[in-house]
């Protein structure tokens, strides 16, 4: 990216927005403030190991999922890097202003983010679909720019989604190590209580279930337990349905960087982030 003459500035501006990105989730905004967590359920899964899921799950038997309307929000846009004037301007995210969305990470060898991003969103959609659900994406290639992060949540409110998955991979030190998912901490007079209560419980069912399913690490460098609260991210301050983030690997660690290049890890990603929405439609 940034070619056609002006490499310099555009290499400043990408390093500034994967240095962002190492804070995780919603455009690479930074960490943010970081509220205590609420007390929550230890996965069942020893540290590395993957869990057999239950028969009726790989199934999806049950048909928890049918009818259900499902947001996917694959993070940033192929396009991004070369529309700067469009990705910095500022946008309301409830409780301040941040840029409309940013570039995103990659790994040392050059693997993307939002390449990344898009690839597990189109195998968790057929996943899902398969089971019944309607799938709805916020972003329909890999090639445009953005949405905005405020677009981002419209769509999960406008289509009054049962539940909204912000997919994404870390850009941290390269010694940070292992997931996280990002649930929305309190606003006042922009959250509900409800909305609050909702969010954690689909963020301990997707951490719970990505987990047994990939054999992931909870993160070494953020959250506790997997779990990292925010209230700076305008993806989940504007929600009106239960939404999370999952930071699914750090890019910049080399071991969840060569296993979230592997399709057939992605794949697993995929079928763990779907196991982890239906145990959550479950009840």
């Amino acid at each position: 990216m940034g070619r056609c003459g002006s490499a310099i500035a555009a290499l400043a501006m990408s390093i500034g927005a994967l240095t962002a990105c190492g804070g995780g989730g919603d455009g690479g905004v930074g960490e943010g403030a970081r509220p205590a967590l609420p007390p929550t359920v230890t996965a069942d899964a020893p540290h590395g190991e993957r869990t057999p899921l239950p028969e009726e799950d790989r199934r999806g038997g049950d048909d928890v999922l049918r009818g259900r309307t499902i947001v996917i929000d694959p993070g940033h846009n192929g396009g991004n890097a070369r529309a700067p004037e469009r990705i910095n301007r500022q946008v309301d995210i409830g409780n301040g202003r941040k840029t409309c969305d940013t570039t995103g990470t990659a790994t040392n060898a050059g693997y993307s983010e939002h390449a990344f991003t898009w690839d597990v969103s189109q195998r968790l959609r057929r996943l899902l679909q398969q089971r019944g659900a309607k799938v709805i994406l916020t972003r329909s290639d890999d090639k445009g720019v953005g949405p905005c992060i405020d677009e981002r949540a419209a769509i999960g409110n406008e289509n009054d989604a049962d539940a909204v998955i912000s997919v994404h991979a870390d850009g941290s030190s390269a010694t940070g190590h292992g997931f996280h998912i990002i649930e929305p901490a309190p606003v006042p007079g922009v959250t509900t209580e409800e909305y609050v209560e909702e969010s954690h419980k689909l963020a301990l069912a997707i951490r719970d279930a990505y987990r047994a399913g990939t054999g992931m690490p909870y993160s070494n460098y953020l959250g506790r337990e997997g779990i990292d609260r925010r209230n700076d991210l305008g993806g989940l301050n504007l929600s009106k349905v239960p939404k999370v983030f999952i930071e699914t690997g750090n890019m910049r660690h080399a071991g969840d960087a060569a296993k979230l290049s592997n399709a057939q890890f992605r794949q697993r990603i995929a079928e763990s982030l779907a196991e982890g929405l239906q145990k959550y439609l479950r009840g």
